[in-house]
């Protein structure tokens, strides 16, 4: 099926459901027709932006920010808080030390801050690793991160 209702599908999911892991979406989405595996998950999941908070439960779960809508930051930050350990300039990179497991989430929302002089964001499991344009530019970055994040 078409990667768009696939995707629609996978937020009507998390919506309506608190989703822990990309393998309770791919049962889910399978259980509602669509083959998929972890790795068409996964990739749907950096597309959309999706980002995990904490839910009703107490547990992790995935959330939908919106395609092009700001970020709350308020909102979601401290779920971040929690889980960033250390953020560190090495060269024109900002590196970001999180829990394990919560790097994508980090990753897709330090991309959604649009934050100048940021290029991109390439993550691990636990570590996510923000390009600069420049090394004279790396302390801003890493100063407006380490700010959002509310990390000294």
């Amino acid at each position: 099926m078409a990667r768009n209702a696939r995707q629609s599908k996978l937020i009507e999911i998390i919506t309506n459901n608190e989703v822990e892991t990309q393998e309770e979406l791919v049962n889910a989405l399978c259980d509602s027709g669509f083959d998929v595996t972890q790795a068409t998950i996964s990739r749907d999941i950096k597309e959309l932006g999706l980002i995990k908070i904490v839910g009703d439960k107490k547990k992790y779960k995935y959330a939908f920010v919106g395609g092009d809508e700001r970020v709350d930051v308020s909102r979601i930050t401290n779920v971040f808080k929690e889980a960033v350990f250390w953020i560190k300039e090495a060269g024109n990179l900002v590196v970001i030390k999180t829990l394990r497991g919560t790097a994508a989430a980090i990753s897709g929302f330090v991309e959604k801050l649009g934050l100048e002089h940021s290029l991109g964001c390439v993550y691990g499991d636990d570590t996510v690793m923000v390009i600069t344009d420049s090394t004279n530019n790396i302390s801003f970055v890493s100063s407006r991160l380490k700010d959002v994040l509310g990390i000294k």
